[in-house]
């Protein structure tokens, strides 16, 4: 008897943010093969028998590689389970929810996907940043910081492709990522901030421009997992973050 896999996104951070879907799915697990970034109370919503399976990653090391998660996804399904794989944001959104998709469908495995709310919007949301607002931004894009391989990702080409842009996992790379953009003709002056760990208690955000932004983080010790948001809209964070807790603002001096 063959089982099947669901992808389910738990969205950012706050556990409440998972779709009435997603909650049900966990439900029905047999198998939880769960993120660093899913909110650990999200694994209660599971039956307490069901197996829970750690595959989480973190800056320069990973509790499994991405084949040896696919393999577990498809050996269990194969056994009749019900596996859920539980990812951060959504899991098709730089989730490799895609290639865990493949994975099944190449196998013969019935799967889903679950969508979740993405850190792309949420996390700007949640500090006070819409991506997009009438007469400020009328277009945004979404792009990754850094990559399975640390191949780089060409931030110049797409610098004054959009009114606002966000960088997924930029931490680690943010002075080169703020560099880049304005080489690409972003002004140096635009404003732009970083949220860590949106959507949980430990919640930071620095606002500043493209030119300050990274000496800003550095002072204050921003890191993974965060955030960039580049465009007018940023400058917004400063009036509406007040009303979208738990973020702490930090402003540059004017």
């Amino acid at each position: 008897m063959t089982g099947r896999v669901i992808l389910v996104g738990a969205g950012p951070g706050d556990p409440k943010l998972i779709t009435v879907r997603g909650a049900e799915a966990l439900g029905e697990a047999d198998v939880v093969v769960f993120d660093r970034l899913a909110s650990p109370a999200l694994l209660d919503l599971a039956p307490p028998r069901a197996e829970r399976v750690y595959a989480g990653k973190e800056p320069g090391q990973a509790a499994m590689s991405q084949s040896e998660i696919d393999m577990l996804l498809v050996e269990r399904a194969r056994c009749g389970s019900t596996v859920v794989r539980l990812k951060g944001g959504d899991p098709f959104v730089f989730g490799r929810g895609g290639e865990e998709a493949l994975a099944c469908a190449r196998a013969g495995i019935p799967w889903e996907v679950v969508p979740g709310v993405t850190s792309a919007v949420a996390a700007p949301a949640l500090a006070g940043i819409p991506v997009t607002h009438r007469n400020v931004a009328r277009s945004f894009a979404v792009v990754t910081g850094s990559t399975a391989h640390g191949d780089g990702v060409d931030l110049a080409a797409l610098a004054t492709a959009t009114d606002t842009l966000v960088v997924l996992m930029a931490a680690g790379k943010l002075a080169e990522s703020c560099a880049a953009l304005i080489e690409g003709g972003r002004p140096s002056t635009e404003p732009a901030a970083i949220v860590q760990w949106a959507g949980t208690p430990e919640q930071r955000s620095v606002v500043g421009t493209l030119e300050d932004l990274p000496s800003l983080a550095a002072a204050v010790s921003i890191g993974p997992p965060a955030t960039l948001v580049v465009g007018a809209v940023a400058a917004l964070s400063t009036q509406l973050s007040s009303v979208a807790p738990p973020a702490t603002t930090l402003a540059s001096p004017r």
